[in-house]
């Protein structure tokens, strides 16, 4: 066990983001309640141990499609359509997991965001004051992109870019997505099987967010290699370490956090010059 992984056991602020494709049953697109189950689980044993936990949930608008049987030739309709999935999905994925908390003795709150939340400097504050609010009172905040509103100018677009943002928000000190794939390989290891698996990022250099393919293991999810790789770009820039690690045994969570050498781990250098406002201002816009 290296020194690097052996200094997760310190971490006291995690943000944890899971994917669509990671809560769902493959075959049916219907919620895995016993990965939820497992998930709520790890994040309340992290709370139990004095850390600070945020967790940046996908999964609203399919959940909202399965609620309203949207017929399949509709799926890729007008932005009302997914808004209105987004609507009737939110609440009910919210509700799933207060019931999941609650049986944990935990409370959770939910957070919706928009990219005006980072833009707008008086947005920004008040959504920190209610995190650092939620901390004290030892709540843990379940966040998602309010896509019931966002459109093309004020959308972040994906979880994995909003859980950086989050993690830079509220000073966090480990990022962790979980998604349907091990780590950072040199190539799509589903279509190339002479791939190199990379443990450890010292740093992000332009071959390295060259590599982000913009494909994905599931139609659920939104974002591939490239937007994990923005997201440690923000992360890392904000002072924050990240790990990426597959979601198919949830329990990884804590082995990470114990130290183990599971996923690939982005090292921090925090950059002063870095401004995360202006960044998430012009992402759309290149």
């Amino acid at each position: 066990m290296t020194d690097r992984r052996l200094h997760m056991k310190e971490k006291q602020r995690i943000v944890v983001k899971i994917g669509s494709s990671s809560l769902q049953h493959e075959e049916t697109g219907d919620l895995d309640y016993t990965k939820l189950d497992v998930l709520v689980r790890e994040l309340c044993n992290l709370r139990n141990q004095g850390k600070d936990v945020v967790l940046v949930t996908s999964g609203a608008i399919a959940v909202g499609k399965k609620a309203v049987m949207l017929p399949e030739h509709e799926k890729d309709n007008p932005i009302a359509v997914k808004q209105a999935c987004a609507a009737v999905g939110q609440a009910r994925l919210m509700m799933i997991y207060q019931k999941i908390f609650a049986e944990y003795n935990q409370v959770a709150a939910q957070i919706l965001m928009t990219k005006n939340t980072i833009v707008d400097n008086l947005n920004r504050f008040n959504a920190q004051n209610t995190f650092a609010e939620l901390f004290k009172l030892g709540v843990i905040p379940i966040v998602n992109e309010n896509d019931t509103v966002a459109t093309y100018e004020i959308e972040i677009g994906d979880n994995d870019t909003l859980s950086a943002i989050v993690a830079s928000l509220v000073d966090a000190d480990m990022l962790l997505l979980l998604s349907d794939i091990d780590g950072l390989y040199t190539d799509d290891p589903r279509r190339n099987p002479d791939v190199t698996y990379i443990e450890v990022v010292e740093e992000l250099t332009e071959e390295l967010m060259n590599m982000g393919k913009t494909s994905t293991g599931s139609s659920a999810g939104t974002g591939g290699m490239t937007t994990k790789l923005q997201a440690a770009k923000i992360a890392n820039n904000m002072g924050v370490d990240m790990v990426i690690a597959n979601s198919k045994d949830i329990k990884v969570i804590h082995r990470i956090l114990s130290g183990q050498n599971i996923g690939t781990l982005f090292l921090a250098h925090k950059d002063d010059t870095f401004d995360l406002p202006l960044y998430v201002q012009q992402m759309h816009k290149n």
